[in-house]
């Protein structure tokens, strides 16, 4: 990730070069009238300009910050309590597929839960994108627009933002907060044999597949992350294919009746192309950031989502390049010298996904509690040298024993789950044993020092590579040389022929 936004700022400088803008600068850009209107009693003289503007308090601009910053939590909590939902179903799931009749369903039950719990939950965080994305009159859009109306942006570019920021957090948290339950939360509340956990007293609480939380983790980014591509593929190029197939028959059927069958000129049928989105190139930036956010937050989970997202991307250049030439109108061009706060955003992701990744190695695959093992417990505990038999014996040291005859149901003898708990003859039954205090605290210290060796090799890595290429440093150094030297060039010139005309006598030297 680091890589990949350095070699951005050095792309990024060369097409502002290209395109002559490495010294533009926006335009003081004018009030919103919003704004104005909101704050033409308080005004303040402008530092720049001098002359007196609008002004919005700062008290008043805190207060109404946080009636945005409600808004937005509160449109977070919806998404939750979608996620809330699909745990109580995974929950209902799990005991009725475990008592199905179908003995291919009762025998791999988890896996069904898993599957149905993630396609249902793919439908509700597309329902959701597809009622924010196309502005559909619904509470979820009008709270958004509240929330932007009580900041009172200044500028349109600040209102941009601010948009961009709140559609990033609600459409992230959208996609993503199902997979950081199934990451982090998981099976880790689930309690034990003879005391399990249970939600509202009736459902107990789901625990990971027996081979970990890993495979769950994968098969819901490999779904969501698949189906996701496609119907976003599907969105922007099938959707304006059948409104133009409809514009054109609707067209075909007026001219009919009205019997002409004169063809259009080519800027008509231009005309009678799809609009472009008012937000289109956000929805552009927005898809190509959440892309982003899935090739590195949980990476270490589902290696092969960079591959997935370079596939589809080949794919969506030529859909986008076919959409744009044949079925959108030509949308209205804007100077900008870079991305804006999408950039922001990435660098935020690519801290995120340290973070993540650190804690998906050290909590929920089983690397930490292998590596305790082997240098631990294991038959190579005294030895340097390590290999695969140093493992030996790992499985039954990760699982525990109850006494079946503690449930008071008729059974006799034991059962094994994994967990790190006493046995039940010992003098602390069912308590943590030490070896669960040793993995929980090789845990920690793997994560401690991951993430501090990683942000040093990013920043390492960040200062290694220069933001500009050298050799458009040496053009532009070229380029203010020359500038310079005409500049001397003209006004010496110019200083010559203003003494030979005053008849003074004139040198090839600077006067």
């Amino acid at each position: 990730a680091t890589v990949f936004l350095e070699f951005w700022k050095r792309r990024r400088a060369v097409l502002t070069y290209d395109w002559d803008l490495i010294d533009w600068e926006d335009e003081e850009e004018e009030l919103r009238p919003q704004f104005e209107a909101k704050y033409s009693q308080v005004e303040r003289v402008n530092p720049i300009t001098g002359k007196p503007e609008p002004f919005q308090p700062f008290p008043d601009k805190l207060s109404r910050l946080m009636v945005s910053v409600s808004g937005i939590f509160f449109m977070i909590s919806l998404v939750l309590t979608a996620v809330f939902a699909v745990v109580v179903y995974r929950l209902v799931a799990m005991e009725q597929f475990a008592s199905f009749k179908w003995y291919f369903i009762k025998k791999y039950w988890q896996f069904a839960t898993s599957g149905t719990g993630v396609c249902i939950n793919f439908m509700i965080i597309m329902s959701l994108n597809v009622v924010i994305r196309h502005n559909l009159i619904s509470f979820l859009f009008i709270q958004c627009t509240l929330c932007l109306s009580a900041e009172h942006p200044r500028t349109e570019s600040e209102w941009e933002n601010s948009f961009a920021l709140k559609m990033f957090l609600f459409q992230f948290v959208n996609l993503n907060s199902s997979i950081f339950y199934i990451a982090f939360f998981l099976g880790r509340f689930a309690g034990r044999p003879g005391k399990y956990n249970k939600l509202f007293n009736r459902w107990r609480l789901e625990e990971c597949h027996p081979s970990g939380c890993l495979i769950d983790l994968c098969l819901q980014m490999g779904v969501i992350m698949v189906l996701k591509q496609m119907w976003n593929n599907f969105m922007e190029l099938g959707y304006p294919l059948l409104q133009n197939w409809w514009s054109r028959r609707k067209m075909k059927r007026r001219g009919q009746l009205m019997e002409h069958k004169i063809s259009l000129p080519q800027w008509e049928k231009d005309w009678n192309l799809q609009p472009m989105n008012l937000h289109g190139l956000m929805d552009e930036y927005l898809e190509m950031v959440l892309q982003f956010g899935f090739t590195t937050i949980f990476v270490a989970a589902f290696p092969l989502a960079p591959l997935l997202a370079l596939l589809n991307n080949i794919i969506e250049i030529r859909l986008d390049a076919y959409k744009f030439v044949t079925q959108w109108r030509r949308p209205m061009p804007a100077r900008a010298t870079d991305i804006g706060i999408w950039y922001g955003i990435l660098e935020g992701i690519g801290v995120l996904a340290v973070i993540t990744n650190a804690f998906v190695i050290a909590i929920t695959s089983d690397y930490i509690p292998r590596f305790v093992y082997a240098y631990k417990y294991g038959p190579c505990t005294d030895q340097g040298y390590r290999q695969e038999k140093c493992l030996k014996g790992y499985v039954n040291s990760s699982l525990s024993v109850f006494d079946l005859s503690e449930l008071g149901m008729g059974y006799s003898g034991y059962c094994r789950y994994r967990d790190y708990r006493a046995p039940p003859w010992s003098s602390t039954p069912y308590e943590f044993t030490l070896q669960f205090w040793h993995v929980l605290a090789a845990r920690l210290a793997f994560i401690i020092v991951f993430e501090h060796l990683v942000f040093g090799i990013k920043s390492f890595i960040a200062y290694l590579i220069p933001d500009m290429p050298k050799d458009l440093c040496d053009r532009m150094r070229r380029e203010k040389y020359l500038v310079q030297e005409m500049m001397y060039e003209a006004e010496l010139e110019h200083l010559q022929r203003e003494r030979k005309k005053n008849g003074k006598q004139y040198h090839h030297e600077w006067p």
